[in-house]
């Protein structure tokens, strides 16, 4: 949470009744009024749908009730800080989230991570930042969504179903976040393929994206976690050190 205008350079540089993509729904969180106005204005200049809230309650009733194609959240809000808002959607919704956090607090980026997050933007930001990243997953959402044929990846117990985006171990069904798949499946598409953090960054989240190497980190700790038997000797997604992760085909 920022004071006033701390929390945004309110840059609008658009062109009033302009529509440059597809109307989206986007649900933006944050409890500074100021600030969900200029996004919202901003947002909505650009052709999108906006809802806001702001509080953590009001955010996971919208949540509940609409599959928006992305949530902008701040993390301290009143009644439900924003890790527990994006924790409480990852048990529904796979939906991306990303989180508003403090320049100073990289421990807020990573437990963002964490808890489900797919991305963060630090406060104080421009509204043109906030356009560009919001449209950059747009953009990769979509791309994930277009019809891909019925690939389906099986290693063992694991079978990866590329087109309904869904992963079994044996019976039982993992849920995963966006991100989480998107790496699972881009490794085990190319077995024994290394990826570096930094190809993994610029292939998943984009070649603008100015996060660090623990986004990856994370993101590979929390996947074994969930698909491994014992993540600290994995059998599918290994470490090479000192290069990067590979899916052991």
């Amino acid at each position: 949470m920022t004071s006033g205008l701390r929390g945004m350079n309110f840059q609008w540089a658009v062109a009033k009744g302009k529509r440059s993509m597809s109307e989206k729904k986007i649900l933006v969180v944050d409890d500074e009024k100021l600030i969900v106005k200029g996004i919202r204005f901003s947002l909505e200049q650009d052709g999108m749908e906006v809802d806001c809230a702001y509080d953590g309650e009001e955010a996971l009733e919208y949540a509940r009730n609409c599959e928006y194609d992305l949530v902008l959240l701040d993390v301290m809000l009143p009644k439900l800080d924003g890790f527990q808002v994006c924790q409480q959607i990852r048990e529904f919704s796979d939906m991306p989230v990303v989180m508003l956090t403090a320049k100073s607090e990289d421990m807020d980026k990573i437990l963002g991570l964490e808890y489900g997050a797919d991305d963060y933007i630090t406060k104080p930001f421009n509204i043109l930042e906030v356009k560009a990243r919001i449209k950059a997953i747009m953009r990769r959402t979509a791309k994930r969504e277009e019809p891909a044929g019925s690939t389906v990846i099986v290693k063992g117990a694991m079978r990866i179903d590329c087109e309904s985006r869904r992963v079994f171990i044996g019976e039982r069904e993992i849920n995963l976040t966006a991100k989480e798949f998107d790496v699972l499946e881009l490794l085990a598409m190319n077995p024994n393929k290394v990826y570096s953090r930094e190809n993994l960054l610029n292939l998943i989240w984009g070649y603008d994206y100015p996060g660090d190497a623990r986004t990856v980190d994370v993101h590979i700790r929390r996947l074994r976690e969930k698909i491994e038997k014992n993540p600290s000797e994995p059998k599918y997604v290994h470490t090479k050190w000192g290069v990067g992760y590979y899916f052991q085909g």
